[in-house]
């Protein structure tokens, strides 16, 4: 936004910054919520300078010693007309130009990296797809789109990178999503906007935006040996989900390969997407989302899970595209190595069998 005035706006910018008056820009989003942020600043000064002129200037002109008498004076359409349509054109551009920006921040695009935020008190616990795991820190690249999927384990909380100009609560049962993209590297102040408890004040920590080859560096140092989805297939076993959850003829359960995303069809009639607030529901209240087809026997797991580990079984989820490790995993506790099914080919399950159909 520096095309605006670029000696107004380096100044605005550079002495807030330095003056820890004024957080730096450090996203994509952040000069155009600056510009709006400045622009409301900007006709406040202007509604408040014209009403405090005409106040003192309306004492002056007509204060009692020049005019002893009342004088009645008559309405003007043109008068009222033009303090109705200007302020409500000021707050119409204000309104359209806030919900562009809020529709960006909240909409991150389909190509955008997703990390999972667990808020719980008083701590954020950070869960990349990779199977990095950071407690009250987020690392990420520079110019990367990057979606934020938020959760509470506890009480409400609001995760806040003032740098970045994004906020976003986390809920307690429920995902929130919010969505940016860091363009300077450098370290960032994390809050928690909400207050959640004796110790919210402590509940900060840092965003360490880097260059891409030391992002990719810090994936590889960082990992814990497993991806959440490969987590979350030791917990779909360990929890005897796949005794139900298979392409058998007998299976109990709907079949979930390429189930992520898809539309299907409840026993009420209702058709709803399986993104990930639906698959976190389905799991902790399956007797609330049975599918069509099928009867509800499914227990719940409300409280034997915790949200990292639903999280890890989403993911799981997700990645599943055929029936092989459902299969594998049918019959036995141990595991096959992730790349195994990788070695699979398409349409093809590893004894060379003609792949099975896929049902819900």
């Amino acid at each position: 936004m520096s095309h605006i005035s670029p000696v107004l706006w380096q100044f605005l910018v550079k002495w807030l910054t330095n003056f820890a008056i004024f957080p730096p820009e450090a996203s994509r989003i952040a000069a155009q919520s600056d510009a709006l942020f400045f622009f409301m600043v900007l006709v406040s000064l202007i509604g408040l300078t014209t009403v405090v002129l005409l106040v003192v200037g309306f004492s002056i002109l007509y204060r009692k010693e020049r005019h002893p008498h009342a004088v009645q004076i008559e309405g003007s359409t043109l008068l009222e007309s033009t303090w109705t349509i200007i302020p409500l054109g000021l707050f119409l551009i204000i309104f359209v130009w806030g919900a562009l920006i809020y529709f960006r921040v909240y909409t991150p695009p389909a190509n955008a990296m997703n990390i999972y935020v667990v808020g719980k008190q008083w701590m954020w616990k950070i869960e990349h797809p990779g199977g990095q795991h950071e407690i009250n820190a987020l690392h990420i690249p520079v110019n990367e789109p990057v979606q934020l999927t938020i959760i509470s384990q506890d009480v409400f909380h609001s995760f806040s990178i003032p740098a970045f100009r994004i906020k976003r609560e986390a809920i307690p049962g429920r995902y929130t999503t919010v969505g940016f993209e860091a363009t300077q590297v450098g370290t960032y102040h994390l809050f928690c906007t909400q207050y959640c408890g004796t110790d919210h004040s402590h509940m900060t920590g840092e965003v360490v935006v880097m260059s891409r080859d030391d992002y990719k560096k810090w994936l590889a140092s960082s990992t814990s040996g497993m991806s959440l989805a490969q987590d979350g297939e030791r917990l779909f076993a360990s929890l005897s989900c796949n005794a139900c959850h298979n392409d058998t003829p007998n299976a109990r359960g709907p079949n979930l390969v390429n189930v992520y995303d898809s539309r299907l069809t409840l026993s009420t009639g209702e058709t709803v997407t399986a993104d990930d607030a639906y698959l976190r529901q389905a799991i902790l209240n399956p007797s609330e989302h049975v599918t069509q087809g099928y009867v509800p026997i499914m227990p719940t797991y409300q409280g034997q899970i915790s949200e990292e580990g639903v999280i890890a079984l989403v993911e799981y989820i997700k990645s599943l595209h055929s029936n092989y490790r459902v299969q594998q995993t049918l019959n036995t506790t141990a595991l096959v190595p992730q790349n195994q099914e990788k070695a699979t080919p398409a349409g093809q399950t590893p004894s060379g069998q003609k792949p099975q159909g896929v049902g819900r």
